[in-house]
């Protein structure tokens, strides 16, 4: 694929994802609730073939109804991250898995000193592959308010912890430089 035809398929994807979101605000807006209403099946459609679920995309417009956050720029960045590697890393084939609460470490739990930390890298990787249960959230309100504190962006979090792969001092490193700054 050249260039001007990459530019092209990613403003088509990215169209059609802000029109999904919005009509999904204004439905939910409207006093539609649940992820099995909020989408027809075309969009169902649309979400997986980005790598996306219902579920996903109705927790970040339940927040952002609720609280006013996430925002879509930051909603649309999570889920540029999510279709990339679901493309480029898994080829387009959801792995079929989902994690365990259980599997997740506790919200007390920390790594040198940074707590939610160890929770936070878990969900990001889980994210990242598809395999959030449909009871968590990445960049919900425990992992926003984190990493606001820190300066950081869930995006790019996201995509720090996807070119970490299992290197967590990577991470770390990353959290430290930007906690500075």
């Amino acid at each position: 694929m050249n260039s001007t035809d990459h530019q092209k398929e990613t403003a088509s994807w990215v169209e059609e994802f802000t029109r999904l979101y919005e009509t999904a605000v204004q439905t939910f807006a409207n006093g539609t609730r649940g992820a099995n209403k909020l989408f027809s099946d075309a969009d169902i459609r649309q979400l997986a073939s980005i790598g996306a679920t219902p579920q996903e995309i109705y927790d970040f417009v339940e927040d952002c109804h609720d609280v006013g956050e996430p925002d879509f720029p930051t909603v649309l960045g999570i889920t540029t991250v999510r279709r990339e590697y679901f493309l480029r890393e898994q080829n387009g084939i959801p792995s079929g898995k989902h994690i365990s609460m259980q599997d997740l470490p506790a919200m007390g739990a920390a790594l040198e000193g940074y707590r939610w930390l160890p929770r936070i890298i878990e969900k990001a990787k889980a994210k990242l592959r598809g395999e959030m249960p449909p009871e968590l959230m990445y960049a919900c309100g425990g992992d926003r308010p984190f990493l606001r504190k820190l300066g950081i962006d869930p995006t790019d979090f996201l995509r720090t912890v996807w070119k970490a792969g299992n290197d967590e001092r990577q991470i770390l490193d990353y959290v430290k430089r930007q906690s500075v700054n």
